[in-house]
């Protein structure tokens, strides 16, 4: 018998990321929900759910990953099926929310897919909205229902804490990521460095000038995403070319798309530390240096959904501890 036994909670999952949704439901002694995912012929996606879901509170774990545009439509098409199916109510488990970088119109004739995918998760009857560490924070304004935002930052936090490094300082690799810097910092007791850079296009930067003293130091490079990793690299040798002693690199998604190995390898970083929102695949040919090394949000991301079905605070998940050296 499982946790809920005697209450109608549900764990289904699309295919952008089940070992997480399997790890979730074992976290609050559950099995994930029958259904099937797959494509007719022509491409298009097929969702059949194979168990009786009316009066449920069903919870979809689907991050909106590589690829992308398969794994948002196979969430909306499994909205769609379980609020047909009758589910009392459907709940969004978004880990990593896919299409957040174009949050704003930057330049005359962008689309804000953002807001965008946000209409779309609506539209389609999902009723709230659970996900982590978005681009941006102003996202959760552009949903129209309720959305619970969490962070995987006390977890990467408590993991670099256990280290017990010295003389730590937490650096942002932008301008844009001042306050995901702070609050790591803030976390751990340390200083906060900045990098200012100035991106020429999407996934191009160059380091611009580093605000802050890093020298003597071990740097903690912070931020959400970890995409092609051209940023990271040219910030950790920022870092070492102003004397920093180490750098290590934290992030929530690790996206690690084209050939960000390639480049990662080959930067003076001591440890890359993701999460597992999206599935880190790293190559079979990796080097034991810079180790990856994948933190897993499935025990946060299950208590908020206990939360979310007993209806109790989610935001307490995140008070945070006293610190003497604060």
């Amino acid at each position: 018998m499982g946790r809920f036994s005697s209450g109608p909670l549900k764990i289904f999952h699309g295919s952008a990321n089940p070992a997480l949704a399997e790890e979730i439901a074992t976290h609050l002694g559950l099995q994930v929900g029958d259904c099937d995912v797959t494509r007719f012929m022509n491409g298009e996606i097929q969702v059949l759910i194979n168990e009786s879901v009316r009066g449920d509170d069903v919870f979809i774990v689907q991050s909106t990953c590589s690829p992308p545009n398969e794994t948002l439509m196979e969430l909306l098409i499994l909205i769609d099926a379980l609020r047909r199916a009758s589910a009392r109510r459907v709940t969004a488990v978004i880990p990593f929310y896919g299409y957040a970088r174009q949050d704003r119109k930057s330049r005359g004739r962008e689309p804000i897919t953002a807001k965008l995918v946000a209409n779309l998760i609506t539209t389609a009857c999902c009723d709230r909205v659970l996900t982590m560490d978005l681009h941006a924070g102003q996202i959760q304004g552009f949903f129209d229902i309720p959305l619970d935002h969490l962070t995987a930052l006390p977890l990467l936090a408590e993991y670099i804490a256990g280290k017990r490094i010295q003389d730590l300082v937490v650096v942002s690799p932008d301008v844009g990521g001042v306050a995901r810097a702070r609050n790591m910092a803030d976390w751990l007791g340390a200083p906060i460095g900045i990098i200012e850079k100035r991106r020429a296009r999407p996934n191009e930067s160059e380091v611009m000038a580093l605000i802050g003293d890093v020298k003597g130091r071990t740097a903690v490079l912070m931020d959400d995403i970890l995409d092609t990793g051209g940023s990271m690299v040219r910030a950790a040798e920022a870092l070492i070319k102003n004397g920093a002693k180490e750098v290590y690199v934290c992030v929530t998604h690790g996206v690690f798309s084209g050939d960000a190995f390639a480049r990662l390898v080959k930067a003076p970083i001591a440890e890359i530390i993701v999460t597992n929102t999206i599935p880190v695949k790293v190559p079979d040919a990796w080097p034991p240096v810079p180790p990856v090394t994948v933190l897993s949000v499935a025990p946060l991301l299950g208590e908020a959904i206990v939360r979310i079905h007993e209806d109790l605070s989610v935001s307490k998940l995140f008070e945070q501890p006293n610190r003497n050296n604060h």
